[in-house]
């Protein structure tokens, strides 16, 4: 048996003593202030890589989120570097908030689409920017972001579309992110309204990307909110499925919405179908049937299921459930560092296994830094709470 406290350590011990320094030193361009949108296998800096807005913002949430644990004491001035690239290069003049979809590694636009999906991560970074720093220029920014997504991409019958351009589907994706940056941006600022845009959210959760009758999360829809037709109206994605077990829950906590059922059939349905027997690793992709589409590995879905046990071990009053949550997430830390982090430069990753679970894409993106920040900081608020318990 594994001891989850001891994995929780080492997580920590990891992102603290190595990814941090790495991305927060080398992961920065040193003339723009930008981060680097990824590093190759060869362990170099990728600057033909298109440069995303939303990793911008994922990386001043990383930073944002590390300095509140004493983990990086000068985060602010990486976080201003950041925030000036963007608002130097990355404004489009044509709308009042938001960023353009990517740049290149000189700040010039390349893709200038408003994307709903970065808008999440946009607000997300506000959160967090204004939690940790006190900046209100956050806020206002948040509240322009706010303003622009009910303005340009809300539409019927729910929800919002995926930007401002045309596009064959809808997703859950970015509500789900969207959902995340209304429950982050009411934490740290107690106004109610980020917690009523989070409640239209949740009801799309339950009228639309979940189906109760197969008890899965469907990726996928038309404009009218229904499945899209074939196979990709039945994708199912195990780790977006365990992403919404910790949404729930920390919906639950600030509201008292009762979401028990839901958190059990998209934990346990997850573990049924998104994990490979024998190695524990989990699946891109696969189908109600569970057959999996998708047999590659990326790391992010582990980080999930860490979230997930760690919300499903803390809302439980059974002890062998309990347990056996811990022990999922305990395993999942444990599979990060012997498939994913095992990089010989100290805090890179690697994306991606194979069917056969070797190497199929060596590179680190930063964009997986958030995920792992996050199933870091669970793990240890999770073992602390334990521990302050047993006192």
């Amino acid at each position: 048996m594994l001891s989850l406290l001891l994995q929780s350590q080492k997580f920590s011990a990891w992102l603290k003593n190595s990814a941090l320094p790495f991305w927060s030193q080398q992961g920065i361009h040193p003339q723009t202030g930008a981060v680097y949108e990824k590093f190759n296998a060869d362990h170099q800096p990728d600057l033909s890589a298109v440069f995303r807005s939303r990793v911008q913002a994922r990386q001043v949430f990383v930073f944002a989120a590390a300095y509140q644990q004493g983990w990086l004491p000068d985060a602010l001035e990486k976080v201003a570097g950041i925030q000036q690239f963007l608002n130097q290069h990355a404004k489009k003049h044509s709308a009042a908030a938001g960023y353009v979809h990517s740049l290149n590694s000189a700040g010039q636009q390349l893709d200038q689409k408003l994307d709903a999906y970065d808008f999440a991560f946009f607000l997300l970074s506000c959160a967090y920017r204004y939690q940790s720093f006190s900046d209100l220029q956050a806020l206002d920014q948040a509240n322009k972001l706010l303003e622009h997504i009910e303005q340009q991409f809300r539409a019927a019958p729910g929800g919002w579309m995926e930007g401002d351009y045309n596009s064959p589907y809808r997703r859950q994706n970015p509500h789900m992110h969207l959902f995340e940056a209304f429950l982050a941006l009411y934490q740290a600022t107690k106004d109610g309204k980020w917690l009523a845009k989070a409640g239209q959210i949740y009801t799309l959760f339950e009228t639309v990307f979940f189906r109760p009758e197969p008890g899965i999360l469907l990726e996928y829809f038309t404009e009218q909110w229904q499945p899209m037709p074939g196979i990709q109206g039945q994708i199912v994605e195990p780790g977006h499925m365990f992403e919404w077990v910790w949404l729930l829950r920390w919906y639950q906590q600030l509201t008292g919405t009762p979401v028990d059922q839901y958190c059990e059939t998209l934990y346990q349905n997850g573990l049924k179908l998104g994990i490979e027997t024998g190695s524990g690793l989990i699946y891109d992709e696969v189908l109600p049937s569970g057959e999996a589409i998708k047999k590659t590995k990326r790391l992010w879905p582990l980080t999930e299921l860490i979230k997930a046990s760690l919300a499903q071990a803390k809302a439980s009053s059974d002890s062998a459930y309990k347990l056996q949550a811990e022990q999922h997430a305990a395993l999942a830390i444990d599979l990060l560092f012997r498939f994913y982090l095992n990089s010989d430069v100290t805090g890179l990753y690697v994306d991606q296994l194979d069917a056969d679970n070797q190497i199929c894409v060596a590179d680190a993106p930063a964009s997986t830094l958030y995920h792992l920040m996050v199933a870091g900081l669970e793990a240890q608020a999770y073992c602390q709470t334990q521990q302050n318990g047993k006192l």
